[in-house]
């Protein structure tokens, strides 16, 4: 059985979208779709269902979980053989939602650490389950909760999330507001399914509302300049806060306990970790998160 082909397969599986999983695969949707063709030919059944739209099958279902697994058995004996090499010590991957989560802790482990190789992919939450189980990173902080079993998870860091508005805007003097003033406000916003964005339509759906979104995009790093371009409001944690952020915001406090994030570390449950990727989880689990605060500098 082809390996790339099942590789493939797991893109197809976990999007049950076609041209998503080519694109994500950067290969032709009519080649994507003969592999799927001829690997459900040599198992002599469909894995998909095909009407309307594309959805795994029992068969598909079951010979995921199987896929999934062996090819992270492949992976994980492939850099058991690279920790060898590297005199037992191994390299590490690490998956985040954002790299600014984690720049204090990635400084500190590289000056104790500099020969181990780390490596950093950012990945959504809603794909950081599949990727731990593949093999293909070691660990992944997220600020939101990753569905799905067989998760060793430790609680990171709590903090609140405030809202930022622009200079002389109405509620820029106010000290916090409720979500149910905000109805009428423009936001600047993450695309769907990052944290930030998740925490705000659910801010806004728990008092009946949607949040009116008037600039959606990844590039997190402008966020804070065009709010205080007067583009509109948005949500930033505290620990951006203390971050070197020149753009000049008003920091508001959201009257609603659920306006907090939780930064969780994942790893899979049943993976053998290299020397390098215990020696991580070890900075991460025990970085001083709180010595920032919670309130905003003036």
């Amino acid at each position: 059985m082809d390996l790339h082909a099942l590789q493939q397969f797991l893109v197809v599986a976990e999007l049950e979208h076609l041209s998503g999983a080519a694109e994500r695969l950067r290969v032709a949707q009519p080649s994507l779709s003969r592999t799927i063709a001829r690997l459900e030919s040599e198992l002599g059944a469909p894995l998909f269902d095909r009407g309307g739209r594309l959805r795994l099958n029992e068969a598909g279902r079951r010979f995921y979980e199987h896929v999934e697994r062996s090819l992270g058995e492949l992976e994980a004996g492939r850099r058991a053989v690279a920790e060898l090499a590297r005199d037992g010590v191994g390299s590490v991957c690490l998956a985040s939602e954002t790299f600014l989560t984690v720049t204090g802790p990635l400084a500190a482990f590289k000056r104790a650490h500099p020969d181990v190789d780390v490596q950093l992919y950012h990945l959504p939450a809603s794909d950081m389950h599949r990727a731990l189980h593949a093999r293909e990173v070691d660990l992944c902080v997220a600020s939101q909760p990753i569905p799905g079993d067989g998760l060793d998870s430790v609680p990171l860091h709590d903090e609140q999330v405030w809202l930022a508005a622009p200079p002389g805007h109405r509620l820029a003097g106010r000290s916090s507001v409720a979500v149910g003033e905000l109805r009428d406000e423009p936001f600047v916003a993450p695309r769907p399914g990052h944290w930030q964005r998740r925490l705000l339509d659910q801010l806004f759906e728990a008092v009946g509302l949607r949040p009116r979104i008037v600039c959606e995009g990844d590039e997190l790093a402008a966020t804070a300049a065009l709010v205080s371009a007067g583009m509109g409001l948005t949500l930033i944690p505290a620990m951006a806060l203390h971050a070197d952020i020149h753009a000049p915001v008003a920091w508001i406090a959201v009257d609603d306990d659920a306006c907090r994030r939780t930064l969780t570390l994942h790893r899979a449950a049943e993976a053998r970790l290299s020397t390098a990727a215990r020696l991580m989880h070890t900075t991460l689990a025990f970085w001083p998160w709180n010595t920032a605060g919670d309130q905003p500098r003036h």
